[in-house]
């Protein structure tokens, strides 16, 4: 009997060490170091050409939302003083080449616009370059190159989820909310393969409309006061049919006030908790 159990021990020894073997051998394998070989290249859409490009796509690489840009600026910034109406634009490459200063004069309004950017970037550093700088109210302008797919293709509802979600930070910190529509566009002449944007930006805007109202956010509606008959940002206003010149934004200007002014007093019969999160350095 002795001699059979040791024969059934034996055989089973066996079996166990050869279903072991080849996985001992596959984890031996897979282990090894991988060979060197050549580095990854990710090749950018052929219609990005250039040095801005080059620069914008190597960027996206490093800092996607390019925090780096306003990151010192904002701390030296510090907190709004006592009584002070701190509005923050956000937005591309339009509220950018927006003199503030110019068209508001006096007002403490602070310009966190970065050229090229779309709303996933501008998600991104919601926090940093708006709530941490402690304003009554923000202002958003984005979209327009989410449709020239600056940072990729994207549906209607991405960017839409995106201004959702900066809606709803802002509120949630007590900061009062302006959305303001896209900008009219017939073609964006850094991709010109694409097809006309105008029946898009028609559908981003009255989404826009829509969900400003039923959140009770302010709306600020430049496509009506700005387009012109085909959906386009008409030559008086605008060399390249997206950017606007200083008459754009001379009609532009009334129109964001009004729509600060109704969030200030929406926020002023509302008192939001106070909340300080910048320090000078």
């Amino acid at each position: 009997m002795d001699r059979i159990k040791e024969s059934v021990i034996f055989l089973l020894a066996i079996v166990l060490a050869a279903l072991c073997i080849p996985a001992l051998s596959a984890q031996k394998t897979g282990s090894a170091p991988a060979t060197k070989g050549t580095p990854l290249e990710v090749a950018a859409p052929a219609w990005q050409t250039g040095d801005y490009w080059a620069t914008f796509d190597g960027g996206l690489l490093v800092d996607f939302a390019d925090l780096a840009r306003f990151r010192d600026a904002d701390l030296r910034l510090g907190p709004p003083a006592a009584g002070e109406n701190r509005v923050v634009f956000l937005g591309d490459s339009i509220t950018q080449g927006w003199n503030l200063q110019e068209f508001f004069p006096g007002k403490p309004y602070v310009n966190r616009g970065i050229s090229g950017q779309t709303s996933s970037q501008m998600l991104l550093r919601f926090r940093q370059d708006a709530i941490d700088l402690n304003p009554k109210a923000v202002v958003i302008l984005a979209g327009t190159n989410d449709l020239a797919e600056n940072t990729g293709p994207v549906t209607l509802k991405q960017v839409e989820g995106n201004l959702m979600s900066m809606a709803q930070l802002a509120k949630a910190n007590g900061i009062g909310v302006v959305l303001c529509s896209v900008l009219p566009s017939v073609r964006y002449g850094w991709h010109p393969e694409l097809k006309n944007p105008a029946p898009r930006i028609v559908a981003l805007n009255a989404w826009i409309k829509a969900y400003a109202t039923g959140g009770g956010y302010a709306y600020v509606d430049y496509y009506s006061a700005m387009a012109d008959s085909a959906g386009g940002l008409p030559h008086k206003l605008s060399l390249d049919g997206v950017h606007p010149l200083a008459a754009g934004y001379a009609l532009m200007a009334p129109l964001a006030q009004a729509g600060i002014e109704k969030t200030l007093n929406d926020e002023g019969s509302h008192p939001r908790p106070g909340t300080k999160h910048l320090k000078k350095p």
